[in-house]
């Protein structure tokens, strides 16, 4: 601990020796760091929040969807930064008094793209930053261009999403309308085709579509043309069963003359309606009456006599015949539309047969008109979606677009950090000419105490003479250190004052 001790008070001993190198060494040092702080150009820094909000009115219905907006946005975003903006800003702010040709200004347009920043904090905010440190300006110059940089990206923002947002609305238009018309045309021709093709081969054939949905359409028709046939002659045959047990007409029996008893009369008249009911001679109640009649007839006596009977015609009989008549006209057409249909079958599949392109361009001609209905009907609705995505844009801000913290005007260079570049060439400057006085010393080797003495050269020393130093000496060595003192001052002095001169500096560009 001692040796360390001993050696670091040998090292600052001899530092102290060597202070006038020191402090030469350090002046250099500082001099030419702070030569180069100073030719270093002052960057101002403008910068400016803006809030973008994509809304609509109708945001799916015009097909403005959220991604459709973050993308339009970004796309904004990056022709911020491209060539023909930059050169925007280039004759927009005062860097037009710098460009003397077209080439100029793209020279001057390719460094502002380091220059100028774009970032996102939020999904909506985003931040616009743009540096100046234009050789030939002034601070103040430089301040105020960096703003005006700022506030044109913003004047370019707004111009460009609303313009654009327009120019390609109406170009999408005219675009849609020249292929709505185009395919309307294609449209028409396949359908005149499609309609002379199924007037000759497949009119008389049910439902739509191609041949194969066609053909499995008229057996399903046909299937229920069976059931419903099939059941028109069940209700036929029924009808029929009914009327051949159905008399034609009705009697009606003759009365009793001379003796007859009302008692009579009254058994005759029951079945005279019975019979009118359809009742035959077998019914139990036509039964019943008969024998009620008899005994009628045995009681009143046989001096009675019987009046001749009428007979009309039966309204039973007439239902069912027109029930009939009914019947067979639904079964009969039933039979000629299976007739139809079986014949139509047969001869498209006879024809399917005999001419396989006949099917082939039934195929292409459906598959033509459904691709082209499907395109058609689709551009119609784009160019629906595009008209009043048009006119929202035109009748609202599609685009919400407001300047949270406009460009700010820069009071204090954002770089250099000249005073801590000063600061630091000072610190530099007093290492420097410490290091180089430590490493003087470590080429003339001297033995300030006898310690180290005994350690270089092995041998015991016996004692040490202090140095005597004369009353003229210590004049001489007072006005030195005098001189050294003032040195080191002036050094501290020259930092102090390239501090000042920087503050009022950066007070004169506010």
């Amino acid at each position: 601990m001692g040796n360390l001790y001993d050696e670091a008070l040998i090292a600052l001993h001899g530092v102290w020796r060597r202070r006038w190198t020191a402090l030469g060494v350090g002046w250099g040092i500082a001099l030419l760091g702070w030569l180069i702080v100073s030719l270093i150009p002052n960057t101002y820094k403008s910068e400016a929040k803006i809030y973008v909000r994509a809304q609509s009115l109708l945001p799916d219905k015009i097909g403005i969807t959220p991604n459709e907006q973050k993308n339009s946005i970004e796309t904004v975003r990056q022709t911020l930064t491209s060539v023909d903006s930059l050169q925007k800003v280039v004759r927009g702010t005062e860097l037009s008094n710098k460009v003397t040709s077209d080439r100029d200004v793209a020279e001057k347009a390719a460094s502002l793209q380091n220059a100028i920043t774009i970032t996102s904090d939020q999904d909506n905010l985003f931040k616009i930053s743009a540096t100046a440190s234009q050789g030939g300006f002034s601070d103040a110059q430089n301040a105020r261009l960096s703003r005006a940089i700022v506030q044109k990206l913003i004047d370019l923002f707004v111009d460009g999403n609303l313009r654009d947002g327009r120019i390609e609305t109406d170009q999408s238009l005219r675009f849609l309308d020249a292929q709505v018309e185009q395919r309307a045309a294609q449209l028409a021709q396949v359908e005149a085709k499609r309609a002379a093709f199924e007037t000759k081969y497949l009119n008389t054939l049910p439902g739509t579509g191609s041949l194969g949905d066609r053909v499995e359409q008229a057996r399903s028709e046909m299937s229920r043309v069976d059931s419903d046939l099939a059941a028109a002659n069940s209700a036929l045959a029924a009808v029929n069963g009914q009327l051949a047990s159905t008399s034609a007409e009705t009697r009606t029996p003759g009365s009793t003359v001379g003796g007859g008893d009302g008692r009579v009369a009254q058994i005759q008249g029951q079945i005279a309606d019975g019979q009118a009911r359809g009742w035959t001679e077998n019914h139990p109640d036509i039964v019943a009456l008969r024998g009620q009649l008899a005994r009628a007839h045995a009681q009143g006596g046989s001096g009675a006599q019987m009046s001749a009977g009428t007979s009309s015609p039966n309204p039973m009989y007439v239902s069912l015949r027109s029930m009939q008549a009914e019947k067979q006209a639904t079964a009969s057409a039933l039979a000629a539309r299976k007739g139809q249909l079986q014949g139509e079958i047969n001869r498209v599949l006879t024809l399917q047969s005999s001419d396989p392109e006949f099917a082939a361009a039934q195929a292409d001609i459906d598959r033509n008109y459904v691709a082209l209905k499907t395109q058609y009907d689709k551009l119609v609705a784009d160019r629906e979606d595009v008209r009043l995505r048009g006119q929202v844009q035109t009748q609202t801000d599609a685009i919400k677009f407001s300047v949270i913290d406009p460009p700010s005007a820069p009071r204090a260079p954002a770089a250099p950090n000249r005073p801590l570049l000063l600061t630091l060439v000072l610190l530099a400057a007093i290492g420097g000419g410490i290091g180089a006085a430590l490493a003087l010393g470590q080429f003339k080797t001297t033995y300030p105490i006898a310690s180290r003495l005994e350690r270089a050269s092995g041998l015991p020393v016996i004692g040490s003479i202090s140095e005597v130093i004369r009353e003229p000496d210590r004049n001489l060595r007072q006005k030195r250190m005098h001189q050294f003192a003032g040195g080191a001052a002036a050094l501290i002095g020259v930092w102090a004052l390239l501090m000042v001169v920087e503050f009022v500096q950066r007070s004169m560009v506010a």
